[in-house]
């Protein structure tokens, strides 16, 4: 056979052009036969696939992005291994970008990422601002977008979201039913559309059992572990919450140190529950009680919805998927004995 290309490979083997470039970059939708048929008679035939000059045919990367504010915390590195898994059955590689919660970086990435340089974009975004239309640039230049875990509601596109609400009130009446009566909720950012379910969630939990809601134990945190303790240290100390409501896990982290630093006694003093998807909340001293998402489902989720919209060629997708999170009771919460 004269110069060999995936024309003449497809025909010789009687396949289509698409099958033996999807063979090549081992997507999961063809069989092993059939690609273990196609390698074979590449290498019979000392044939390599261009990847790149057939990406620029196509107008695809090949890649995608994926934005998230830090991965440091668990939930959103196993959402990123969710997310790898699916791009990597589908031949795709992944970008990430973090944000460190700043709403000028995900402006930046975004103008960035309008160049064709990703084929679409999972997100969970800063939380700031009130004007997003810079994503909808995204859309004419038909690059989809999906956000998981952190959304913007005035963004039309696919969402995939856990339970908060939910999951918060079953969280503070959790609390309640162990005894607390001045449960302090410690939260990074309220205008982030997960701070405002949780926190909804936390408020209605303490009317609907008649304790009242109280602005002073709503504890405003950053994102600096010794400013965190510190702010934390003040609110034991000035207002005695007998329950602590952390809705991330470095809250909570945070919270264990002071206590420990106090001699403050977890559950004896002051029982806590935490979002958070640590695996080792299990293995801490006095375990933590966590409000656990669904991180690996959630991301695989996200990275499903991306290829749907993908394989849409610029129509829009805006499906909505809630994943349930599951409270885990351990020793932190725990009635004392």
């Amino acid at each position: 056979m004269d110069s060999i290309n995936i024309k003449k490979l497809a025909k010789e083997l009687n396949l289509s052009t698409s099958t033996v470039s999807r063979a090549f970059r081992g997507s999961s939708d063809i069989n092993k036969a059939t690609k273990e048929r196609v390698l074979s008679l590449a290498n019979e035939l000392n044939y390599e696939p261009n990847h790149h000059a057939s990406n620029l045919r196509e107008k695809k990367s090949n890649t995608i992005a994926v934005i998230v504010p830090e991965i440091a915390n668990n939930f959103f590195s196993q959402a990123i291994n969710g997310i790898e898994r699916v791009a990597r059955e589908k031949g795709y590689h992944i970008l990430i970008y973090l944000t460190d919660d700043d709403f000028q970086k995900e402006m930046s990435f975004i103008s960035n990422l309008q160049s064709g340089r990703v084929d679409g974009i999972v997100m969970s975004v800063s939380g700031e601002a009130n004007n997003h239309d810079y994503l909808n640039k995204l859309k004419k230049k038909k690059i989809p977008l999906v956000f998981f875990d952190r959304v913007y509601d005035d963004i039309d596109t696919a969402k995939v979201t856990s339970n908060d609400y939910e999951s918060s009130y079953s969280a503070t009446e959790h609390l309640i039913m162990n005894g607390c009566r001045k449960i302090a909720y410690l939260v990074v950012n309220k205008s982030h559309s997960i701070g405002k379910m949780r926190m909804k969630g936390y408020i209605d939990a303490l009317s609907a059992n008649k304790l009242g809601y109280h602005d002073d134990l709503i504890i405003d945190c950053s994102n600096d572990l010794e400013q965190n303790k510190k702010i934390i240290r003040q609110a034991i100390k000035k207002h005695k919450p007998d329950g602590i409501f952390a809705s991330v896990e470095r809250l909570a982290l945070a919270t264990y140190q002071v206590c420990s630093a106090e001699q403050v006694q977890i559950p004896e003093d002051i029982k806590i529950i935490s979002f958070s998807s640590l695996e080792i909340a299990g293995l801490l001293n006095p375990s933590l009680s966590t409000i656990t998402q669904p991180a690996w489902e959630m991301g695989t989720a996200a990275a499903n919805l991306l290829f749907k919209a993908i394989q849409a060629d610029g129509q829009n997708i805006n499906d909505q998927v809630v994943c349930k999170s599951e409270i885990i009771e351990r020793r932190s919460s725990s009635r004392s004995v």
